[in-house]
């Protein structure tokens, strides 16, 4: 039964974001485990994954709104990844100030060592899930995040 102003929909929306805040801090926390003999955190492997998966060279705040992150929260990050030589600022031919983020080696040997330690991390969370209904989920979570970013054209259900 839905709750006093909340459809039906709502509730069971609600009831999942409760679930998504603990999902988020229980993934952190194994995260955290998972890449610290690496010297990162969750935070700081989420920055070099985005650093490291960008087509080109970005800004401190272009890889926030990527990450759907504080800006001030991830240079904090840039600037003592920056410190550990495992990324470097290069000049931006576009904005003197914003200066572009790049891996070093180090950086992205470090980001490679963390992805071969989630491989079977990952599988090991997904043994016994079934492939589509993870699919699915997924897709409800980029309709969700589309619709908080005011784009409600999620595509098709794939």
């Amino acid at each position: 039964m839905a709750e006093a102003g909340r459809t039906a929909a709502g509730s069971a929306l609600t009831k999942l974001i409760l679930d998504l805040f603990r999902l988020n801090n229980r993934m952190l926390t194994s995260g955290d485990r998972l890449v610290a003999d690496l010297g990162l955190t969750s935070a700081r492997w989420h920055v070099l994954g985005t650093v490291g998966a960008s087509e080109r060279p970005q800004p401190v705040a272009w890889l926030a709104r990527d990450m759907g992150a504080n800006r001030q929260n991830v240079q904090r990050i840039v600037n003592d990844l920056e410190k550990e030589g495992l990324v470097a600022f290069a000049a931006n031919p576009h904005h003197r100030r914003a200066q572009l983020v790049v891996l070093t080696e180090k950086g992205r040997s470090t980001y490679d060592a963390a992805m071969r330690l989630q491989a079977p991390w990952a599988s090991g969370l997904a043994d016994g899930l079934d492939v589509s209904e993870i699919e699915t989920t997924h897709y409800v979570m980029k309709a969700l995040l589309q619709k908080l970013d005011g784009s409600e054209d999620v595509g098709e259900h794939a």
